[in-house]
């Protein structure tokens, strides 16, 4: 399809942030994330004007992908926003209203860029020092000890998300499979250089908030074809299960030569060879005393039948997703090859049993120790299951952050009254050298 007009180079332009444009732009913006902060804030609901989902939330991250914004001042305040709840996964909505208003305080201001630049380093570099000085009175330690302080913790991340439309049971309840689900992830035997596990977040929605519960290992659903099968592994109590993990599909499907030909001698059927070597792969892992067969894609019905024929069990359709879980958990290398196999290859798992949530049935790997688990979430709808998730992966963040440095800041607008006193005593004191020093205000 042809430009219906020609296309123009691009443009450098130098515009000053007073134009009309941008500033009415980022009072709507402002005004949108201001109302849904705090205790009285209110949900937003989002779509795309032409149909799709809607998306209902109260979180500065589903807010700010979802929302269209098309200026490029408004874009770099936006990416900013987000960069930081990335790396700090709390004070979202607060940083984005902070930059909003000083952008349009700045605006009102007959200052020159470079003087505004260097106000704002200067306030930033006040806040940060003050909050990392120990004479900060609004941060607490995080002791590890004491499992009610990392509920606090949790808890005031979930039911600031009124969107997952939790009561205070069942805040309490997901608070506490949280904290499970964390420390499940810390390695016992912890050398100098200890790495944090995973904890993998599976969906059950339609369901009671109060059904969501924590498994070590990971789950994975169980197809329906394979509900009216029994488990053909014949184990001993004391043995463990060898397990075969390939991220390279295991359907027959011919690969693509790309821009090169495929050539066939004359009487020989693609497909009947490509099975053949599907079924010598089965021998392989057969000879090898394989238990347990998980592809990352498909496996061919033959391929299953052959191996569930000789006691091995297929777990198939996995997606990339679940794969690096699966190789921390087992110990086993991703295979990509159909005709070789090194025995290293291989990893085991302790058990492997069946299992059922709601309307669902799963394949539960029980590891022989593992820093992997499957939080089994559920909630009433999808739209509150969403955005419960992002509040599990939020404290679940947080949590890890606060291994690093075991420190919390006051929640409720303690910190930020605090520090607006402290920033206000130090204009004060830079203007009048001789004004006495204010005590600042304390949080109970």
């Amino acid at each position: 399809m042809s430009r219906v007009n020609t296309k123009k180079p691009s443009l450098c332009t130098c515009k000053l942030l007073t134009e009309e444009i941008i500033s009415k732009s980022l009072s709507v913006l402002r005004k949108v994330v201001t109302s849904c902060y705090g205790p009285s804030g209110r949900l937003k609901q989002l779509h795309n004007g032409v149909g799709g989902s809607v998306c209902t939330t109260s979180s500065s991250s589903f807010l700010f992908s979802n929302l269209s914004v098309t200026h490029p001042i408004l874009k770099i305040l936006t990416t900013s926003v987000q960069n930081h709840v990335s790396r700090f996964s709390d004070c979202g909505l607060f940083t984005a209203i902070l930059c909003f208003n000083l952008v349009e305080n700045f605006q009102k201001l007959n200052l020159s860029a470079a003087t505004v630049i260097k106000i704002s380093k200067h306030l930033l570099s006040l806040c940060t020092d003050y909050l990392n000085s120990e004479t900060c009175g609004c941060r607490i330690s995080v002791d590890f000890s004491n499992m009610k302080t990392l509920l606090c913790l949790v808890q005031s991340i979930l039911t600031s998300k009124p969107a997952c439309q939790l009561n205070r049971k069942e805040a309490e309840h997901i608070s506490t499979l949280i904290l499970k689900a964390f420390l499940l992830t810390i390695p016992e035997k912890a050398k100098d250089h200890a790495v944090l596990g995973k904890s993998i977040i599976i969906p059950l929605k339609n369901e009671r908030v109060m059904n969501s519960t924590v498994l070590p290992g990971i789950v994975i659903e169980m197809p329906e074809v394979q509900l009216m099968r029994k488990f053909p592994i014949k184990k001993l109590p004391s043995d463990t299960l060898k397990v075969a993990l390939f991220c390279t599909s295991m359907s027959g499907d011919v690969c693509d030569p790309g821009e090169g030909t495929l050539v066939i001698s004359y009487g020989v059927s693609l497909e009947s060879a490509v099975l053949d070597q599907l079924l010598n792969l089965g021998n392989q892992l057969i000879s090898d005393h394989v238990d347990i067969v998980v592809c990352q894609k498909v496996i061919h019905p033959a391929l299953k039948q052959y191996l569930h024929q000789h006691h091995i069990i297929t777990i198939d359709r996995v997606g990339i997703s679940l794969m690096e879980s699966l190789c921390e958990m087992t110990g086993a290398q991703r295979i990509g090859s159909l005709s070789f196999i090194s025995s290293t290859s291989y990893g085991c798992v302790k058990d492997l049993c069946s299992t059922n949530f709601g309307s669902k049935h799963y394949f539960h790997l029980i590891p022989n120790d593992s820093t992997v688990c499957s939080l089994l979430l559920c909630n009433r709808n999808e739209t509150a299951w969403n955005e419960l998730k992002l509040a599990c992966q939020t404290a679940q963040h947080v949590l890890q952050l606060t291994i690093k440095e075991p420190l919390a800041l006051l929640g409720g607008g303690c910190t930020e009254t605090h520090l607006a006193s402290f920033i206000r005593q130090k204009a004060r004191k830079a203007a009048e050298p001789n004004c006495p020093l204010i005590e600042l205000p304390h949080c109970a």
